[in-house]
């Protein structure tokens, strides 16, 4: 762990706890929770208030630091820290990225990209979120998951977030695989996730009855065999899977092609170019091409 993380303490407002962390290298907040590859956040004047491990915080960045509001020394050491992939050198990441592709588009993207991080999120939510995502808008993705929480999960205490962003309102965490699966199908249907209500009620069935299981799938090697462990699940594919894969499980290898990755490859790279090109971290590669060309469409 890096030396910047060795004395991180715990400081109030009022009762409300709350750490300071100095982090290594370039880190772009905004970007990192902004970029499609997680729902639940949301920007509250210059915080960024979201849930994550059933947890509400708050979270902005001053210069070298991020402050995360709702958090102990205790909980940074054993959430956040990983989950805001803080413990990865990312100068290293980017070193061999450029080493494996000197696409002239790329090389760009990666500079403009810098201080983006892949965030370690929950399997299990990572998987459901991503059958959500399927043919889907990220507005509409955030309702449905929201919904889902509200009428599933638990809710979370708010009690001393009120001036960061919580005052009069509900926040409630995502639903465990044996909550959807005893709701039914049809409850699911209702919540308007439409085709998809019958997939993840397949997803939950089979995380339940341990089918797919999270520890055995971060121990296959090979990410044409963890795509196939999860596509298991009726309607997981290719990208889904990937995605999941990517956000949820602890692999920086998996390479998301979607619309906007079909017309990156079609407007910067070779006919024969492929995404393993980039190596281990082509997934921190996708990310920097989605964000580039984003930017340039908008």
């Amino acid at each position: 762990m890096s030396k910047f993380f060795e004395d991180i303490k715990t400081e109030y407002e009022g009762n409300l706890p709350f750490v300071r962390v100095r982090y290594d290298g370039e880190y772009d907040l905004a970007k990192t929770l902004d970029c499609g590859q997680c729902f639940r956040w949301e920007r509250v004047n210059d915080e960024w208030l979201g849930i994550a491990f059933g947890k509400l915080i708050s979270v902005k960045q001053e210069g070298g630091e991020l402050v995360i509001y709702n958090s102990t020394a205790e909980d940074f050491y054993n959430i956040w820290c990983h989950y805001f992939a803080l413990d990865e050198d990312y100068e290293a990441i980017d070193a061999e990225l450029l080493r494996n592709c000197q696409n002239p588009a790329f090389v760009k993207a990666l500079e403009c990209g810098k201080g983006i991080r892949i965030l370690h999120q929950d399997p299990w939510e990572a998987v459901c979120s991503f059958i959500i995502s399927q043919n889907n808008n990220i507005p509409r993705i955030k309702k449905i998951i929201d919904a889902l929480s509200f009428a599933l999960g638990k809710q979370v205490d708010t009690s001393t977030m009120q001036n960061h962003g919580a005052a009069g309102r509900e926040f409630y965490s995502f639903p465990t695989a044996d909550a959807i699966l005893g709701a039914g199908e049809d409850f699911i249907f209702s919540l308007k996730t439409g085709f998809r209500a019958k997939y993840i009620i397949d997803a939950a069935q089979k995380w339940c009855s341990g089918e797919i299981n999270a520890e055995n799938l971060k121990q296959i090697e090979k990410l044409d065999e963890a795509v196939a462990y999860l596509c298991k699940v009726k309607g997981i594919g290719l990208k889904v899977a990937s995605c999941a894969l990517l956000f949820g499980f602890e692999r920086l290898d998996p390479f998301p092609v979607d619309v906007w990755m079909k017309r990156v490859f079609e407007k910067y790279f070779e006919k024969d170019f492929a995404p393993a090109t980039f190596g281990k971290y082509a997934g921190v590669a996708q990310q920097y091409l989605f964000d580039y060309e984003r930017n340039n469409q908008q």
